[in-house]
């Protein structure tokens, strides 16, 4: 690349029990009410707790939605939306999950623009500011608190529209690892995959700058030192924080690489089939990584380094070979598919699944050049569990 840009406008802080002081961290923002944009399980979780304590503290008042669904549809913030007009709301609050964050990020959208939030499909296409958005993830995943981007599921396509604009950057991320220590492995596992997926794509990216890529290597480094303790124990906060940490860096990353072929395809999963995000990509993401390995050996000689393997002596072809080794390890460790049809993909969407997995921008900055035969064939070969 002969330029790059580097704008990172998200405040953000991270420690342990930081969710108790939210009250004090939200009183620069917002002088009217709080909408708390959250799903159903946060809530059932009492993870809103020391939240909703530390609003009360600080007389903030607030009110709560918490109908957010996993791969959030464009009808579920249609309904949010009309939530929000009901009052005079001048700061989002999102907590939970990506699709938390990413639905407070369209209602925040909604606030001050008109039609629907898929009108705004593509880069830089809404016209006002959103409302200030803060998030507090509760998983170590989508990055989505540290990017300028929305994923919205067209309920008549079944298409997961994508939403780029500055707008959508939130204004501050509150890091707290107390909040994941109630994740069940298999959501831990999901998600830290997922972050492992931004940062390793974002790497490999045909738009990567050295900005992007010094934070995504450093993602895959602390990813590959902290997710199995994280899965394994649960309980310690050192890798939960980590893990916060790294997929915040991994958002950073993509938020100025744009990702690739693994998220190109795995929209549509979500889309057309309504998997989880987080475990399309993990299962998706070795086979991905054996077409793109031709076109950056190198790169993937880095990533196999940082993920804990031993490349000394090796060519870079080699060498990158033990990254898929080391992904498909993982994903083993972690007892996620290693095929999509176990997942609950049916090839008769096949040519549904091209044409929208093309559609995505993701494919340009695939490292390798993309036609629709090889969607066709990464699709196949993880159907059938070949690598």
């Amino acid at each position: 690349m002969d330029s790059y840009q580097y704008f990172m406008p998200t405040h953000m802080e991270c420690g342990q029990g930081l969710a108790r002081k939210t009250g004090e961290f939200l009183k620069p923002y917002t002088k009217d009410k709080v909408l708390i944009v959250t799903d159903p399980g946060v809530r059932k979780a009492n993870i809103l707790e020391p939240v909703e304590a530390s609003l009360k503290q600080y007389s903030i008042p607030y009110d709560i939605f918490d109908e957010v669904e996993p791969n959030p549809t464009s009808k579920v913030v249609d309904k949010a939306t009309a939530f929000l007009q009901k009052s005079n709301y001048d700061l989002i609050l999102a907590v939970g999950g990506g699709s938390s964050i990413d639905t407070a990020k369209a209602i925040a959208v909604m606030a001050n623009n008109s039609g629907s939030i898929l009108d705004y499909e593509g880069v830089n296409k809404i016209p006002n500011p959103s409302l200030p958005l803060v998030a507090i993830p509760t998983t170590a995943g989508t990055g989505s608190e540290a990017t300028p981007s929305t994923v919205v599921t067209n309920t008549q396509t079944l298409f997961k529209t994508a939403i780029l604009s500055p707008y959508l950057y939130p204004k501050l991320a509150i890091l707290d690892p107390e909040l994941t220590l109630k994740l069940p492995p298999s959501i831990t596992a999901a998600t830290g995959m997922d972050a492992l997926t931004h940062a390793i794509e974002s790497y490999t990216s045909k738009l990567a700058s050295p900005v992007s890529q010094s934070f995504a290597i450093h993602a895959v480094k602390m990813i590959g030192d902290n997710l199995h303790k994280a899965y394994f124990v649960g309980t310690d906060m050192e890798s939960r924080k980590n893990m916060l940490v790294a997929s915040f860096i991994a958002g950073i990353a993509f938020a100025h690489s744009r990702l690739g072929n693994v998220h190109a395809i795995s929209h549509t999963f979500g889309g057309v089939f309504n998997i989880p995000h987080g475990i399309a990509n993990a299962t998706l993401l070795p086979y991905v990584l054996a077409f793109n390995l031709p076109a950056c050996p190198e790169k993937f000689k880095d990533i196999a380094a940082a993920l804990g393997e031993d490349v000394s002596g090796l060519s870079a072809m080699e060498a990158g070979g033990k990254a898929i080794e080391a992904v498909v390890k993982m994903n083993k460790a972690f007892n996620i598919p290693n095929n999509i049809k176990d997942l609950g993909v049916s090839l008769d969407y096949l040519p549904q699944m091209i044409k929208d997995s093309m559609r995505s921008g993701n494919v340009l900055a695939n490292p390798r050049l993309t036609s629709d035969n090889d969607i066709k064939q990464i699709i196949e070969n993880a159907y059938q569990g070949v690598i």
